[in-house]
């Protein structure tokens, strides 16, 4: 098989238990979690309307501006699927617009990540398919390939494999590892419950700052004189 031009399959894929589970947390508790290590980059915006992504990740590796393999992965997708799209980050040519994303929300995927860009981006936002792209073009495709699907591929230092947790808000795009997965969301569900209990002790007024102070001295700042 030719490294470069080939289809693979998924060996294993995240759960809908635990895909339903990330899709409740907002994108940053799970960041940071992760040690704030992973990030797809600030160039990866929502292109629909509302809402967050969440869904089993299905990989593309495409040569920039060619759609040929993003038209096979939405063939190949099953419902829960989040094509994640490696296009080089090139915003000359368009890979997917408002035909592609009708047959996409017919197949039941979740969502699309691209490192590319779209077009008929009233399409997207009528429909509210959870989109993220790097940007707008009119200019439409080529469909001559190579490509790959399901294998590796980097977003702005982001390595996602098919079978991942690809998750997304306003914040941006995130992908969690399957193997991680089960530890990253417990030491999630646990930084989100105690910003909780912080925003109740906030709004009553019992927050404790200390810890400020506390740093400031350890680090050596000086304070002013009394």
């Amino acid at each position: 098989m030719p490294a470069g031009f080939r289809i693979l399959n998924r060996n294993q894929v995240a759960s809908k238990e635990l895909v339903d589970a990330f899709a409740r947390l907002p994108v940053a508790n799970v960041s940071d979690s992760m040690s704030r290590m992973t990030a797809a980059g600030p160039t990866l915006r929502p292109m629909h309307a509302s809402g967050n992504l969440a869904g089993v990740a299905l990989t593309v590796k495409a040569r920039p501006g060619d759609n040929l393999m993003l038209h096979k992965a939405i063939d190949m997708a099953v419902p829960g699927d989040v094509i994640v799209v490696d296009g080089g980050g090139d915003l000359s040519n368009a890979l997917m617009g408002e035909l592609m994303l009708a047959y996409a929300v017919r197949k039941g995927v979740a969502g699309f990540v691209l490192n590319a860009a779209i077009r008929d981006l009233d399409a997207f936002v009528k429909t509210n398919l959870p989109t993220f792209a790097a940007g707008v073009s009119h200019r439409g495709p080529y469909k001559d390939g190579p490509g790959e699907i399901n294998v590796p591929v980097s977003i702005g230092g982001m390595v996602i494999h098919p079978g991942d947790i690809v998750i997304g808000d306003s914040d941006g795009v995130h992908c969690v590892p399957l193997a991680d997965a089960e530890e990253v969301l417990k030491k999630t569900q646990a930084k989100s419950d105690a910003e909780i209990h912080q925003m109740k002790a906030i709004a009553e007024g019992t927050n404790d700052r200390a810890w400020v102070d506390a740093a400031l001295k350890r680090l050596g700042c000086e304070f002013p004189a009394d």
